[in-house]
């Protein structure tokens, strides 16, 4: 570890950016995965309230834009550089879907625990699981692109995703 390493992560970079991006889902997913234990021993509290808000929030925003980042700028750039990823591509795209639906079920059941819902620790289990399995299979194709995809194809496709969060 380089504690004087202070470069941080930018659109400049989109894989790199990418790649954050699935640190934040594997330390939320972290956190999903120790609620109920937590809920067990403290019950539904101030840190849990404030742990689902942001668990919520992430998974409401960034997620979604995170995968439209995906689908509509970083896929279609690797096609045209490396055609031999579209089967892998076409996965992912579909797993995206699932990786949506489970995230709507297990979000109402995050926003019913306030209200003393019977907990459904199986969604937790499907939701992470999913992702578990997705994003090691992304990261190889970021890999692809980091090889195949020129500097300057990957620096505009990184305006776009900056520009996305500024709409």
């Amino acid at each position: 570890m380089d504690l004087f390493n202070t470069q941080s992560i930018t659109f400049e970079q989109p894989t790199a950016m990418l790649r954050a991006c699935h640190g934040k889902v594997q330390r939320f997913c972290r956190q999903l995965l120790m609620l109920e234990g937590y809920l067990k021993e403290h019950g539904y509290n101030t840190v849990a309230n404030q742990s689902i808000g942001q668990i919520r929030h992430y998974f409401n925003v960034a997620a979604p834009l995170h995968h439209q980042d995906e689908e509509e700028d970083f896929f279609p750039l690797l096609l045209q550089y490396a055609p031999e990823a579209r089967a892998t591509i076409q996965a992912l795209e579909a797993e995206h879907n699932t990786l949506h639906r489970n995230w709507d079920e297990l979000n109402q059941h995050l926003a019913d625990l306030a209200g003393g819902t019977p907990r459904q620790p199986e969604l937790i289990t499907r939701f992470t699981a999913g992702y578990d399995f997705h994003i090691p299979r992304e990261e190889q194709l970021f890999e692809l692109g980091e090889q195949k995809i020129p500097a300057s194809q990957l620096t505009a496709i990184g305006k776009r995703l900056a520009a996305r969060r500024q709409s």
